[in-house]
């Protein structure tokens, strides 16, 4: 019988160069198998056709819509296409809107979210549970129930058919505020406040040197969706700017009441798509190298 311990039987597997093996209790370290890259693949192409067939759809003539199969590959009046929607909307007019207020929104957002969420997570003052309430009971009142006397005071200011009226009315969201509330309750202990109070940092110092560095990657992830989300609004700002527009209200002008030209408009929403796809594609490592980071461990 071998009378060697445990440790040094590890010391010697790390040695001799053998692989870890974890026991009962402590997890099998295994790749994924050949299902989990199935349904993986699976996944993808279903949420990766539907831009795809738009794309074949934009760059083909309005014939390709009524066949029986799809094309497999592109057509090449992608960019014949494209400059049909320049001559038809005033599409980097509203590229430039769509900037602005997504970029302005999303940063307000996720600054006032992040404040709100870290006073109600960590602060103690009267009233702060029933206010918190309050918030979450709002995410239940659909946005079209205000959309009326919201227009009603836009008009009163003198603000529709300004920028302003689409931004203000989104500068901070109930969503974010319970969105960083319930991230910042955990992530931060109590004791890390304490003692930056006891080492003499102000209430606005504390959170801008200990709330904000554990917040970063829920406001990653927050700032990602409200541009997404300002993004591709539509109602509101067709109410308000429909002679200054969004893109995506700039986009609405393809479709005339008798003839519509889907290959034309499916080219106006592949444009309005990409900036998007860019951005994803950008923040992608930065958000998962964000969460990585933020993550508690065990």
């Amino acid at each position: 019988m071998s009378t060697e311990t445990p440790t040094r039987a590890a010391a010697s597997d790390r040695r001799s160069g053998a692989p870890r093996r974890r026991g009962r209790g402590m997890g099998i370290e295994r790749r994924p198998g050949w299902l989990s890259y199935t349904l993986v693949v699976v996944f993808f192409v279903a949420g990766a056709y539907p831009l795809y067939w738009s794309f074949l759809m934009g760059s083909s003539d309005k014939s390709a819509l009524t066949d029986t199969w799809p094309p497999l590959l592109p057509g090449g009046r992608f960019w014949t296409n494209v400059a049909q929607v320049f001559d038809t909307v005033p599409f980097w007019l509203a590229l430039g809107n769509s900037l602005i207020v997504s970029t302005v929104v999303a940063a307000s957002v996720v600054f006032f979210s992040t404040l709100a969420g870290y006073a109600f997570a960590k602060l103690r003052f009267r009233g702060r549970e029933g206010l918190m309430v309050f918030v979450i009971a709002t995410l239940a009142v659909p946005t079209q129930l205000g959309i009326i006397p919201l227009f009603m005071l836009m008009r009163q200011l003198g603000w529709t058919g300004t920028l302003g009226a689409v931004i203000i009315p989104t500068l901070v969201t109930a969503f974010g505020v319970f969105f960083m509330r319930q991230y910042l309750v955990d992530v931060i202990p109590d004791e890390l406040i304490e003692a930056a109070r006891i080492d003499g940092a102000s209430m606005i110092s504390t959170f801008w040197h200990v709330g904000v560095p554990a917040a970063r990657p829920a406001m990653a992830i927050l700032g990602l969706f409200t541009f997404m989300t300002a993004w591709t609004d539509y109602l509101w700002p067709l109410l308000v700017v429909p002679q200054n527009p969004t893109l995506q209200v700039a986009l609405s002008q393809l479709q005339s009441a008798k003839y519509v030209d889907y290959s034309i408009v499916l080219a106006g929403a592949i444009l309005a798509t990409l900036p998007l796809l860019v951005l994803l594609v950008a923040a992608g490592k930065q958000l998962v190298s964000g969460i990585m980071a933020g993550a508690v461990k065990g």
